[in-house]
């Protein structure tokens, strides 16, 4: 010790502390919101895009940060990117935009760019959400991850064109991404029970659908676990089947969503009839997709324990949540 000199003391040691959570959700619409309202209840800072100013001021009620983000406006897709400051800021990012018919991912349309904004961020978690039309027609055999892919409809082709994109956007060993192929996608507001409720015919698409023997599905709750778990595990790239145990026809998901409202709200049905034509033409749109879409990946991998296996339960728990008349759905819709 020098005298007349205070001996130097030591730093107080700095506490480690773990990056905040911060999910961006690229189209924070129904399956997006979804997650996203779950996300913030949990403590986490979630950004997102909506494609109008409307939507944008619902979403930051709800507490996220929104830009709007229109990704069918291709000059200003650009400009909007480096506008959105909190993507670099984003550890997680969901991707739930479809792609457009004619162009593809408006936003692998610009991987330079974007592969710059999140190569210099915070990024250590990525999927996208895609569908299973990707497998095409599967003659009603059952499909695994590992099913060669057969696209056969444009959007499909367009899908799997997507998940690639993706798949390989950022070469980061420490980044785990994932693809889901989503089943139909259902839940309250948009479910067989509101089709019905609502009073409205089916679109002359919706009734061919009623011809395939096997459909896929899944509940938004059971995809929301799906992205829980997925957080939860470290991998380069991996595809999951998203889906329910129960490929069950169309007709039948209708069937009984009518027979639960029915012995519940015996009045609220209003039968219509539209024969009117559509102007569709029946070879371009019938597209031949059967397959049944195995999960077993996603359970054994994930983990993920469905709270609706089937469409049974998925249906009955929406129509449980209509339990005074204010809360039914509104036909004028």
């Amino acid at each position: 010790m020098i005298p007349g000199i205070a001996p130097k003391t030591a730093a107080a040691p700095v506490a480690w502390a773990p990056q905040p959570r911060h999910m961006f959700v690229f189209g924070a619409g129904f399956v997006g919101r979804y997650v996203s309202e779950r996300l913030l209840a949990q403590g986490w800072q979630v950004s997102g895009t909506c494609t109008s100013v409307t939507k944008k001021r619902e979403l930051e009620m709800l507490g996220m940060n929104a830009f709007v983000f229109d990704a069918t406006e291709s000059r200003y897709v650009t400009s909007s990117l480096e506008n959105i400051h909190s993507l670099r800021q984003a550890t997680h990012l969901l991707i739930s935009i479809p792609p457009i018919p004619g162009i593809g991912d408006p936003l692998l349309n610009l991987d330079e760019d974007l592969r710059r904004i999140l190569s210099h961020g915070n990024l250590e978690w990525l999927c996208y959400l895609s569908s299973t039309s990707v497998y095409g027609d599967c003659g009603g055999v059952l499909v695994d991850e590992d099913h060669t892919v057969n696209p056969k409809s444009e959007s499909a082709k367009l899908r799997y064109n997507a998940e690639k994109g993706w798949l390989n956007l950022i070469d980061d060993p420490n980044l785990s991404a994932f693809i889901f192929r989503l089943g139909g996608i259902y839940g309250p507001g948009r479910s067989a029970l509101d089709t019905l409720t609502k009073g409205k015919s089916l679109s002359q698409r919706q009734k061919l659908r009623e011809s395939k023997q096997y459909t896929a599905r899944i509940h938004v709750v059971d995809i929301y676990q799906a992205v829980l778990a997925s957080m939860s595990i470290r991998c380069a790239r991996k595809i999951f089947n998203v889906v329910d145990n129960d490929p069950a026809p169309r007709a039948e998901v209708f069937a009984f969503a009518r027979s639960l409202i029915q012995r519940r709200y015996p009045d609220l049905i209003t039968e219509t009839i539209d024969d009117k034509s559509t102007g569709l033409d029946y070879q371009e749109i019938i597209v031949r997709a059967e397959k049944q879409v195995s999960n077993a990946r996603m359970k054994q991998e994930l983990g993920v324990n469905l709270l609706h296996p089937t469409y049974r339960s998925g249906l009955q728990s929406i129509l449980d949540a209509w339990q005074i008349q204010s809360q039914l759905p509104n036909r004028s819709q």
